[in-house]
């Protein structure tokens, strides 16, 4: 049986001191900031990959050794095991996977962990399901859960549905802070691309003077540029 212990010496392996430096400064590791105190090795993403589906049958306890781990890229590749197992999964190992991953919660703590793992998991177990539980999320004083609530609804917005992408926006359109202004953005921008804009357009009309500038932004990307100046302006 493979062992988490395993998946740690491959990627310290592949480490690069340069590209770890590098991503530190990207993921905003310093006193104060977002990512304060998380650890990076320098081991680009394919590579993680790659050595995801080596160890693609790592066993849950063993995985939960390497979400423990302050080194980000042990996290992020136990993260990229945990989706494909979901994805190859029935329907009790994707229900045990689903509550592991919640069990695990506090462990996905940067954006990308965040990203590659909450539509994958979250979104996929709940859909068709009662939702409630992202809206319990977004209300969540915890950075990393509020965007956990966000980017889960990428699952149904792909599917064509709308729904409760529209309702974790509303609960989080004040956030003060830019990593779910961007999130909420983004959330609305695929509403609008994936499910039609003029739901998008119908949503922004009453909200879009008031809400943060780097949502908006983010939510009208798709849109020509005179009809973003228009947006911007506040003269739609």
């Amino acid at each position: 049986m493979s062992t988490a212990a395993e998946v740690a010496r491959a990627l310290k392996t592949l480490g690069s001191p340069a590209k770890a430096k590098s991503s530190a400064w990207f993921f905003k590791t310093g006193p104060g900031q977002y990512g304060e105190g998380d650890v990076f090795i320098g081991v680009t993403v394919p590579e993680q990959r790659k050595l995801a589906r080596q160890y693609k049958d790592l066993q849950l306890d063993q995985i939960k050794k390497l979400l423990g781990s302050p080194i980000h890229e042990q996290r992020l590749t136990a993260l990229f095991i945990l989706t494909d197992q979901y994805k190859h999964g029935d329907e009790a190992i994707r229900k045990r996977i689903y509550d592991f991953y919640f069990q695990n919660l506090s462990r996905v703590n940067n954006w990308d962990l965040v990203d590659s793992s909450a539509p994958q998991i979250v979104g996929a177990w709940l859909a068709g399901k009662d939702k409630a539980v992202l809206e319990q999320l977004a209300r969540s004083d915890n950075l990393w859960e509020r965007r956990v609530a966000t980017v889960a609804t990428l699952f149904d917005i792909v599917n064509g549905e709308s729904t409760e992408a529209l309702k974790i926006a509303d609960i989080l359109i004040n956030d003060s802070h830019d990593l779910i202004q961007k999130a909420v953005g983004w959330i609305l921008r695929e509403v609008g691309k994936r499910c039609g804009r003029q739901i998008l357009i119908d949503y922004l009309r009453p909200r879009y003077n008031t809400m943060p500038r780097t949502m908006l932004r983010y939510s009208i990307e798709h849109f020509d540029p005179s009809t973003r100046s228009r947006y911007l302006k506040g003269s739609v």
